[in-house]
């Protein structure tokens, strides 16, 4: 198991780099991670939904999704509550001081995942949550070291050189918790290093000293990392920004709201060479010479929509339209692009709730407790394109844009999505649009941007074995299946 001594301390990918090169040398692999907390999530094949990072992890591991691969998601709503998907499917909402009484009963789904994931594998790589140092947590922990004792298995805890303090945070960790906790833990990992290596070595011998553990790992930087989908929205944060307005690339912008939720569906438009993307932080006017400009998907349409308004982009958006230009709805952000967003039954909220959209699109949306998830295929109607992704969506939406110029015919038959008479604003329910390298294509070249030829799919498989190479060089992965071994022993 991997811990962290913090968040974002890098545990899902260094996981996903292990799922990769544990898979190469011929072993069954398996990801798990108990709990996660994420509004990024994907539909697995068995017709449910986990965090992103866990399908980026069982890719990695060279097998399919599947919901036992993250057995209870948290999907935030607001500052302190959030959805709960247990293996794959909602069932309640709570917020954080309630969630702590609900522990209990999900520790047994979890417990159920993570036997069948173990009969099924030679080997199971399991991501812990947040820190392992939050002991004011520990009480029902599902998360972390009360995961790890109820299983015995052991863990390996991951501390960020990069943001300062490592020592402290790994030696610290040591001595907030329990003898009998801190005893699960078997050795340590610096992870992000930047520089001479060889400056600390005495940094790990000392915290070897300190804590008793087996020193697995010194990881250097490795720049690629941000290329592949972050779990959460810290890493749309940080993701690098290039600078505007360089060799005539055209600009897509993206307002960023709150509950913003499956942003990876912008990665693959981050690669292409012809495109800036521009993420529109709050308080920032969406660019004028915007080719594009793209409503991402919302884990609550309503109070993004309010915040979208709130910020002055309707105005934006509207004066964008009249100079011609496009706007592309994904999902929620389809949602918005309507004339109406209905909540009859508090989905999202207060029940009862109509708000008005922003009128592009003349369709009405009503938000029903039936989430559609499923992986699809189709065509794309105004050019006749093949696309390829998921739908992952609560809500029904109807009207004369949807029936009269719907945005695709699907595999199965049905219409998706809905296009203005002059077919320059458009809504799909469709995620992973631009994964798909022929919409893609067709995309920029409607848009006056010729596509550099980038092949997405082949980019992040790349990128996973050489990061599985990278771990390999600096980690002593010997030694994590050595007491991977000898925990399966016991």
């Amino acid at each position: 198991m991997i811990q962290g001594t913090g968040s974002n301390v890098g545990k899902s990918l260094l996981v996903a780099g292990l799922c990769r090169h544990f898979a190469r040398a011929g072993l069954k692999v398996r990801p798990f991670k108990p709990q996660n907390m994420s509004n990024n999530a994907a539909v697995t094949a068995d017709g449910g939904e986990i965090g992103r990072a866990q399908a980026l992890q069982a890719r990695a591991a060279g097998v399919a999704p599947s919901v036992h691969m993250n057995p209870v998601l948290l999907k935030p709503q607001s500052e302190i509550g959030s959805q709960i998907v247990v293996q794959g499917r909602m069932v309640g909402t709570a917020k954080a001081r309630e969630y702590q009484a609900w522990k209990p009963r999900l520790m047994e789904a979890v417990l159920q995942s993570f036997a069948r994931l173990s009969g099924e594998a030679d080997l199971v790589l399991v991501e812990g949550a947040g820190s392992a140092s939050e002991v004011n947590l520990r009480a029902g922990d599902i998360a972390n070291m009360g995961f790890s004792r109820a299983t015995g298995t052991p863990v390996v805890l991951v501390g960020d050189i990069d943001r300062g303090g490592v020592i402290a945070s790994l030696v610290g960790t040591k001595a907030v918790l329990d003898p009998a906790d801190a005893a699960m833990i078997k050795g340590f990992i610096v992870n992000r290093f930047r520089g001479d290596p060889s400056l600390f070595d005495d940094g790990m011998r000392l915290v070897a000293q300190r804590t008793g553990w087996a020193a697995l790992g010194l990881v250097p930087h490795f720049n690629d990392a941000a290329r592949l989908p972050a779990e959460d929205r810290l890493g749309l944060e940080r993701a690098e920004r290039r600078p505007r307005g360089e060799g005539g690339r055209i600009a897509i912008a993206v307002p960023v709201m709150p509950r913003i939720s499956n942003f990876d569906d912008l990665d693959p438009l981050r690669e292409e060479p012809g495109v800036d993307l521009v993420l529109v932080d709050p308080g920032t006017p969406i660019p004028a010479d915007a080719a594009l400009v793209l409503l991402p998907g919302s884990k609550t349409t309503i109070d993004d929509l309010l915040f979208l308004r709130a910020q002055g982009w309707d105005v934006d958006i509207a004066a964008h339209v009249r100079r011609g230009g496009r706007v592309l709805g994904l999902c929620g952000g389809y949602q918005m692009l309507g004339r109406t967003i209905a909540d009859p039954d508090g989905v999202e909220g207060e029940a009862g709730r109509v708000v008005p959209g922003l009128g592009l699109l003349a369709v009405d949306t009503v938000l029903t407790g039936v989430k559609r998830l499923e992986a699809v295929t189709g065509t794309a109607l105004a050019d006749e394109s093949a696309l390829a992704g998921y739908e992952m969506h609560v809500g029904e939406t109807r009207g004369a844009d949807a029936s009269e110029r719907p945005f695709a015919r699907l595999a199965d038959g049905r219409l998706d999505g809905a296009a203005s008479p002059d077919g320059r604003v458009c809504g799909t329910y469709v995620h992973g649009l631009f994964a798909d390298d022929a919409q893609r294509a067709a995309w920029l070249a409607r848009l006056g941007a010729g596509s550099g030829g980038l092949a997405y799919e082949a980019l992040v498989e790349d990128i996973l074995d050489r990061f599985a190479d990278h771990l390999a060089a600096h980690v002593d992965c010997d030694a994590l299946l050595a007491i991977a071994r000898e925990a399966g022993r016991g």
